[in-house]
This record gives structure tokens, C-alpha cells and sequence, in this order.
């Protein structure tokens, strides 16, 4: 698969398009649908179905407040004194806004902030108006429909509001509608969430055809940043295979921060603090969110991955590129869909500048490039980011080739110490085998032929490199932060 993720590209009031004012307008600013269509012509395009909330100065919401038909049914209500303590919160904001309405006060829901406002799924006719919506998207090109916040779709007081059964029917719903649409349509929900809860919306090969796997981002993080992978591999170790068909979405970066919840009773809480007082130190920031008991947590933090790769628990060293590549290199070579943020692609550094002007966290990982300025930097060979971005696109060049990385081809996590990252690919047919190492560490390392069960009769090549693998000797070297793809297939 060859996609592009465009983030909302409607008008919209804040958050970065995530308060949508128009679902039906391309944001005139960015262009209009026939770009959109243009787009889809040559990449499988992924849009955002933004579908928990909607602007709280967008039409709905203006009509809600006057009372008019039917948007006066489509906001979630709820009233101050009903049990609202077990509400999983993504952020410290009240949950309730108090507003004036035609019909008199009301307090509306807000799952993250007042801009954005939560509807009401409870009504069928919400539901109605996302489904046509899809369709739209779909008319226009879009292959790919990404859930926004899935996992909060359904309320219901005095529980916890998120993950209910009603929000895994309306997917399973989508689901069924979209199998037996003319067009090939693939949903892919976005949920930041712990692993099991995570993998529920697989749901029983009949929900997403795709889910974010999350907890990579910081596992992958922590694996460089401590120079071990005992706490990554432990994890992949024990991580189901998709079905045929279905496929993880595995990442390092995105539009919002590193988020924690996912590697909540993966990580031990020492070593998260360590990982968190080492982004501090490097400027990077952490966002909270508020707990049942009224306390606060760490939910995401806030920089661009390349930044935070800048430095490991010891400090600052000569490795930054290499990590950083490294940690890039993980997600290719994993089952399923490697994506890639457009800033860890371009080697982004944080944007402090816009934390301060907009007062919002995930500023910092949302830097807007001047143009002009950016295309000098890539025809610059000596530039961080022409450098990154030529390594980055050689390896996908590289992966796109290989049977053994389809994304649902037999994987088995390696037992090869903490210091090296390991998993065996085998293709479909069985006949190619790819060993991808990656060495988290600062260390050289060598590892035994042994450990990797290379069959001696056949030709084994390093992908990366091109260097063929040399039998007679006892041991392969990997120096600080190196990865390689060991393979019986083709040489490069």
C-alpha cells in the first residue's frame, strides 16, 4: 500500500481541524474537493472521519442552541448532579458546558475540549448523517476512513464512557456497509488506549480492518532511550498475529503526542517517570489528564520524535541520527503497515514558538515549514533533514520489494538479548525469510549465527547494506543503533 493521510481538511474552529464546523466543505484554505479527488488518483487516501464531536461554532451546534430540527436532538446532555466519577477523561477540562439554548440551560458533553462538543449517538439520525458523510468521503476518492476518537462514541452516565458495547455495534455496523460498498473501503480506528482494549476493536474479524498499534511509539522511545528492548520485545512477544486481512498501523509519531496510556502494566511506572524527566530535559512537554479520584496522570508527551531521540537516559552523545533512524527502521519491519508523521520524516525540531503563541501542548509537534525554505533544506545533502529523508525513503524503496514484509507474513520475536531488537519474518510462500535486527544500544554488539537459525545451504544477504553474510564466521556485528535485514532472498 502506497497512502497519504491528509489530517481534517474542513473548516473548522480549532485543534487543528479537529473541530469540524462544515463536514461537507473542503476548507478553502487548503483547496477544494476536486484536489481532494486529484489526490486519491495517485495514493490510497486516508481521511479523518472526525465523528465523537463537532465545533461548538459550527452550524449543528448554532442550530442546537436555537432549538431547530433535528439539531436540537444531536448533542449529548447530561445534567451536574447525575454520576459522572467514572468517566475516563483524555484531558483536565470539565466534562460538562454549561450553555443557553432555546429551550433553556443545558449542560453538553465535551470528551477533550468546549470547542468540541459530543454528539449524540443515542439518535439515530446522528448515526444516519455520519453514514452519509462516509459516502461523501468515499465519492470523492477516499479509500481509507480513519475513526477519530472511536472509542468515546457512546455515554452513558455512571459508567465509564468509553469502549461501551453500543460504540462496537455502530463499527460493526460500518463495517458490514462497507464490505458491501462497490468501492474498496478500509476502516482504520484511532484509539490511545491499553493493549487489550486496543485489540478489542478488531472485534471478532467483523469491526476495523486496521487498528493503530500504540503502544510502539513509547516502548520503541524507551528502547533507545535506556539501551534496552526487554520491555519492547516482552510486549511484541506477546502480541497476537491479525487475521488475514486485518493489519496493525505501526508508527512512531503522529499529529498528537506520545501517548502512555497504551503502555500502562507494560512499563513500570519508574521507568515511564524516567522516560518523561528525560523529554523535560531535552524541552519537550507532558500533557495530563484527570483521574476518577481527581488526581492527575500523564497521558501523551509533547515533542517531535526526532527531537526526543536527541538523547538517552546518560545524556547527549554522537548517535542522534542513527537512534533516530533506528527507531524508524522498527515499525518497517514489524507485521503490518509501517506510517510515517510527515515531521519525523522531516526531521522536525520541536516548536516552541507555537506552544507559546497558540498555549497548546501539541504545538510543539506541529510545526507549519515555510515552503521555500523547506525545499532548500532537501536539495541540501548536508542537511538533517535531506539526510533523513533519503535514508527513510531508500528503506521503504527497499522493504516494498520483499515478500517476507507483507503485512500479514509470519512473525516470531527473537529471544536476543536486551540490547537488540529481533523478529524473523517469513514470507507467504515460504520462501523468503527476513531477519531484522536492530540494535537499541550504544554498544557494539555481536550476535551468534546460532541465534538466528541461518540455514547454512543457502546465500544469506544484508538488505541494508548489501553485504552478503559470511558463514565462516562465528559471529554479525551490529555497531551502536545499526539495523540490518538478513535475507535468503535476492541480493540487493
Amino acid at each position: 500500500m502506497s497512502g497519504v493521510h491528509i489530517l481534517p481538511f474542513f473548516p473548522y474552529t480549532s485543534d487543528d481541524g479537529f473541530a469540524v464546523s462544515d463536514f461537507r466543505s473542503v476548507n478553502p484554505q487548503l483547496g477544494d474537493w476536486p484536489d481532494i479527488n486529484r489526490i486519491s488518483q495517485d495514493f490510497d487516501l486516508m481521511s479523518d472521519l472526525v465523528l465523537n464531536h463537532v465545533s461548538s461554532q459550527g452550524q449543528w451546534f448554532n442550530a442546537y442552541r436555537q432549538g431547530q430540527a433535528p439539531y436540537n436532538k444531536y448533542f449529548f446532555e447530561a445534567s451536574p448532579t447525575e454520576d459522572l466519577s467514572d468517566v475516563v477523561r483524555p484531558r483536565t477540562t470539565p466534562l460538562l458546558q454549561k450553555v443557553e439554548t432555546a429551550n433553556g440551560t443545558r449542560h453538553v458533553w465535551c470528551t477533550f475540549s468546549h470547542d468540541q462538543i459530543d454528539l449524540d449517538f443515542r439518535n439515530p439520525e446522528v448515526l444516519l448523517e455520519f453514514l452519509r458523510i462516509i459516502r461523501l468521503h468515499v465519492d470523492n476518492g477516499v479509500k481509507i476512513i480513519r475513526l477519530d476518537a472511536v472509542a468515546f462514541l457512546w455515554k452513558e452516565s455512571g459508567t465509564a464512557s468509553i469502549h461501551l458495547p453500543q460504540t462496537h455495534a455502530i463499527i460493526k455496523l460500518m463495517r458490514v456497509l462497507c464490505d458491501y460498498a462497490d468501492e474498496t473501503i478500509i476502516l482504520l480506528t484511532e484509539t490511545n488506549v491499553p493493549k487489550a482494549e486496543n485489540l478489542s476493536y478488531f472485534g471478532n474479524h467483523d469491526e476495523a480492518h486496521a487498528i493503530y498499534n500504540f503502544p510502539l511509539p513509547p516502548l520503541i522511545l524507551h528502547a533507545v532511550m535506556s539501551g534496552s528492548a526487554h520491555y519492547l520485545r516482552r510486549w511484541q512477544s506477546g502480541m497476537p498475529p491479525a487475521s488475514m486481512g486485518s493489519a496493525y498501523l505501526n508508527f512512531t509519531a503522529s499529529h498528537d503526542g506520545i501517548g502512555m496510556r497504551p503502555v500502562e502494566g507494560i512499563l513500570p511506572v519508574e521507568e515511564q517517570n524516567q522516560m518523561i524527566d528525560t523529554i523535560k530535559n531535552i524541552g519537550g512537554l507532558v500533557s495530563m489528564r484527570s483521574l476518577p479520584d481527581g488526581g492527575e496522570a500523564p497521558y501523551e508527551i509533547n515533542t517531535t520524535y526526532y527531537e526526543a531521540t536527541s538523547q538517552t537516559f546518560t545524556g547527549k552523545d554522537d548517535h542522534h541520527f542513527d537512534r533516530f533512524i533506528c527507531t524508524q527502521t522498527i515499525p518497517m519491519s514489524l507485521e503490518g503497515i509501517p506510517a510515517f508523521y510527515i515531521h519525523a520524516m522531516l526531521a522536525t525540531p520541536n516548536d516552541h514558538a507555537q506552544v507559546a503563541h497558540r498555549g497548546m501542548n501539541r504545538a510543539i509537534n506541529r510545526h507549519k515549514w515555510d515552503y521555500p525554505e523547506l525545499n532548500a533544506l532537501l536539495n541540501d545533502p548536508t542537511s538533517i533533514q535531506a539526510r533523513v529523508m533519503a535514508a527513510l525513503t531508500e528503506r521503504l524503496r527497499i522493504r516494498a520489494k520483499q515478500p517476507a514484509f507483507h503485512p500479514n507474513a509470519t512473525q516470531f520475536t527473537m529471544p536476543l538479548g536486551d540490547q537488540v531488537f529481533g523478529v524473523w519474518r517469513q514470507s507467504l510462500d515460504r520462501r523468503q525469510s527476513i531477519f531484522a535486527l536492530h540494535n537499541v544500544s550504544d554498544q557494539t554488539v555481536l550476535l551468534s549465527h546460532l541465534s538466528m537459525n541461518l540455514i547454512e545451504d543457502e546465500a544469506w544477504f544484508d538488505l541494508l547494506h548489501g553485504d552478503p553474510i559470511d558463514m565462516n564466521q562465528e559471529t554479525l556485528a551490529l555497531a551502536p543503533y545499526q539495523c540490518r535485514w538478513i535475507t535468503n532472498g535476492s541480493r540487493p
